[in-house]
């Protein structure tokens, strides 16, 4: 099966949900690239991206995993299949 790239970009309104989206990614991480997460005080929220190489069906469980977090929003960017 083959792998897709991806970005999933993240937006954690909820700190205490951070515990389970760390799980979640030490969950996946062997088909992490990179990951930047960024504080932004004023606004009292964390902005995380994941770059990710994975089979489609593993982008998808972890993207619905997150989104399904409490306080937290996740959307995918695929780039094209070539």
């Amino acid at each position: 099966m083959g792998t897709r790239v991806a970005v999933i970009a993240i937006i954690v309104q909820n700190s205490e949900s951070a515990v389970q989206l760390n799980a979640l990614l030490h969950e996946f991480d062997r088909y992490i690239i990179g990951r930047m997460g960024l504080p932004y005080r004023k606004r009292g929220i964390s902005i995380i991206n994941i770059a990710i190489d994975a089979p489609q069906d593993a982008v998808n469980r972890l993207a619905g995993s997150i989104g399904r977090l409490e306080g937290v929003t996740a959307k995918t960017v695929y780039a094209p299949e070539k």
